[in-house]
């Protein structure tokens, strides 16, 4: 058709009327096919021009993009505010200016602003008090033109193309396969749980036998109730020992129940920052230094921000709690405390040193949390994840069990590292999202 169209473009004049409206017609049949393809496309296309305004957008892009409300994406060179119309192409609005997101949003400015193409990213955003992921590419809109005069053509960049795919079955599925995954690993600590049961349930059975066993030999002789602190002593037993099931079933619970997570895409340093910046001053008024160090060009991870900030608090808690605990009084050498090799050294801290450091290297984003508190040695070291294994006198066991659940829910890993009076360093690892993705490379001419 391209060269049937060049053809009778160069003979144009020569043309019948006849034979031009056959070819306007076979022009227009070429269209509205075409656009009946984009229409039914379930990726969203949207057509912008070398100044970043909107050519055209299918169906797919009010659906699965995050538009206005008051502005709604409509055929070639149309758009509309409300009911009003307008088709006015060279509008002051730009794509972002449509869009109800403002990451989306800026990462659209970005790729204007660095004329960046060829490149992909997934967001997430609520719509109707859901979380929703999309995956976007921004590519690069080629057109061939002849040269007046010359059979030669040229390649030009004439606008780009925005597409975007609804992926949040797919993240759903694989948040859902991970949680199966988990449960799976569950056989042995429910075998564990049963036998943990067994014995209070045999001293609540043994008691009660021999409570049944005194009523009955009272009511066969001269009908008279065994002495009041002889029923308290057996029953005080089963209240005890019903008691200490309880505790089993809700330690089961607890180390059973999957992480009631909501992910969506997070700036981990942003959190990391401002949770610190919380409990900074209660380290601070206890002597003990914070060392904030993070790598400011970390991506965005698919987890839940509340619980990411909890998983923070337990270990900046703990480090504390091991901080005092090794440094009871006001004034300490930091020269012990050993990380990556290196030492602390800063005679104004009184206490101690909490440091906080982040990275990103290999697909993945490291947390690393160090203290140069008391420490642990390998068997605490080995336990401190089990649910209710605790050193403290007055700490639940839940707290670290928490944040490997909270980790793992994640897909990610903790690794732990402590030398007993000289420090502890958790290192938390996180998948980083296939988000900024290069394309194929372009070819020459393209940006």
């Amino acid at each position: 058709m391209k060269d049937f169209v060049k053809k009778a473009s160069q003979k144009i004049s020569k043309l019948s009327d006849e034979q031009v409206e056959r070819l306007i017609d076979s022009l227009n049949a070429e269209n509205d096919v075409l656009d009946s393809i984009v229409e039914s496309l379930s990726t969203a296309l949207v057509i912008v021009d070398g100044g970043w305004h909107i050519i055209k957008a299918n169906k797919a892009a009010k659906r699965i993009l995050p538009v206005h409300q008051a502005g709604v994406i409509r055929r070639t060179g149309e758009h509309f505010s409300g009911d009003s119309i307008r088709n006015d192409i060279h509008t002051d609005l730009f794509v972002w200016d449509f869009l109800d997101d403002e990451t989306i949003a800026d990462f659209l400015r970005s790729c204007a602003r660095e004329e960046r193409t060829n490149v992909s990213e997934e967001f997430s955003f609520t719509a109707n008090d859901k979380t929703r992921f999309v995956s976007m590419k921004v590519l690069p809109l080629v057109q061939k033109k002849f040269l007046h005069e010359s059979e030669r053509q040229e390649t030009v960049i004439t606008g780009f193309i925005i597409t975007a795919d609804d992926i949040t079955e797919r993240r759903h599925q694989e948040i859902l396969l991970h949680r199966m995954e988990s449960l799976a690993s569950l056989t042995n600590l429910a075998a564990s749980v049963a036998h943990e049961i067994k014995n209070p349930l045999g001293a609540i059975s043994i008691h009660i036998q021999l409570l049944q066993k005194a009523v009955r030999k009272s009511r066969e002789s001269d009908g008279m109730l065994p002495q009041e602190k002889f029923m308290e002593t057996y029953l005080d037993v089963i209240n005890e020992e019903i008691g200490s099931l309880n505790k089993i079933v809700l330690d089961f619970l607890f180390a059973v129940r999957p992480v009631q997570a909501s992910f969506t895409l997070c700036e981990p340093d942003s959190l990391v920052e401002r949770t610190v910046m919380l409990f900074k001053p209660e380290f601070i008024s206890k002597g003990v230094s914070v060392d904030l160090s993070l790598c400011r060009t970390s991506p965005r991870l698919l987890i839940d921000e509340k619980l990411f900030k909890e998983v923070i608090v337990n270990l900046s808690q703990n480090a504390l709690a091991a901080i005092l605990e090794r440094f009871p009084c006001d004034t300490v050498d930091l020269r012990g405390f050993e990380k990556d090799g290196g030492d602390v050294r800063d005679s104004s801290v009184q206490r101690g040193a909490f440091v906080i450091e982040s990275a990103v290297k290999n697909d993945k984003y490291f947390l690393t949390v160090a203290d140069n508190g008391c420490g642990m040695d390998e068997n605490t070291v080995a336990r401190i994840f089990e649910p209710y294994y605790t050193t403290k006198a007055d700490g639940t066991g839940l707290g670290l069990t928490m944040v490997y659940k909270v980790i793992k829910e994640f897909r990610g890993d903790i690794d732990v590292k402590s030398v007993k009076n000289h420090g502890t360093v958790f290192t938390l690892s996180l998948p980083v999202p296939q988000t900024s993705t290069m394309l194929l490379e372009s070819k020459e001419g393209e940006r």
